[in-house]
């Protein structure tokens, strides 16, 4: 279905892929600045020229969260965008469930560099909006996410073994030092991480999040974590989430 369209040049060096908007903003008098999360580029930083204009083949075709094909072309790193297809239309987010998304997609913005392909991430973040159309408890869905963002960046988490390599246990205590893992402590020693427990850390890797404890301890983790990454940055979309006692 197609549903928006620029003017297409004739260059052999326009590119057509797979991907979603994560994110518009204005530019210049009428155009639109949009960043974009690709199958095959990565996040991608593109022009749509005229598109706030009354008359533009791009007004409402620049939705986030749809299954966008996306044709454009340029050598810079503001890409020019000419056609906008849609690969099939699908029911919005809503509520709760909508925020998560927008927190998924200022990670992207936040976190990834441009044009830099991550073909796996871009299959979870797919599966994860999916998903967040369907469920009513999305905190295990946003901690798959940073799981597989952190790991596609090249920060993936040691949660199953020790810094030492030795097993991770249910029942002891850890200090989890970011960029190195977790490190077993006694209740006596002093320690120079994020205290956390051992089950807590099994169940992340497990993808499991039924007992409560798990799900405030690995919601605090990861925050830590997620925050030390960013180096400052912030989210606005976890404050709402935080209001809600979600995130």
């Amino acid at each position: 279905m197609l549903v928006g369209e620029g003017k297409v040049p004739r260059a052999r060096h326009a590119l057509a892929t797979s991907g979603y908007v994560l994110h518009t903003y204005p530019y210049r008098e009428t155009s639109l600045i949009v960043e974009a999360f690709t199958r095959e580029h990565g996040r991608v930083g593109l022009i749509a020229k005229g598109a706030r204009g009354a008359k533009s083949a791009f007004r409402g075709s620049l939705m986030a969260f749809q299954p966008l094909q996306l044709t454009w072309s340029g050598k810079s790193e503001l890409k020019a965008l000419h056609r906008v297809e849609w690969e099939s239309a699908c029911l919005q987010l809503q509520g709760l469930n909508l925020i998560c998304a927008f927190y998924l997609n200022e990670l992207l913005i936040k976190l990834l560099a441009r044009e830099d392909p991550h073909e796996g991430l871009f299959a979870a973040y797919e599966q994860a909006i999916r998903a967040l159309r369907e469920e009513r408890k999305p905190a295990r869905l946003l901690r798959r996410f940073e799981r597989e963002l952190l790991r596609e960046m090249g920060y993936g988490l040691l949660l199953e073994q020790d810094v030492e390599g030795r097993p991770v246990e249910a029942q002891a205590r850890y200090a989890f030092q970011i960029e190195r893992g977790p490190q077993r402590i006694s209740d006596s020693e002093p320690n120079s991480g994020w205290l956390v427990r051992g089950k807590t850390l099994l169940d992340l890797a497990q993808d499991q999040d039924e007992d409560a404890m798990t799900m405030q301890e690995g919601r605090a983790l990861m925050r830590q974590i997620i925050a030390h990454y960013l180096n400052g940055q912030e989210l606005r979309t976890r404050q709402l989430l935080r209001d809600l006692q979600q995130l």
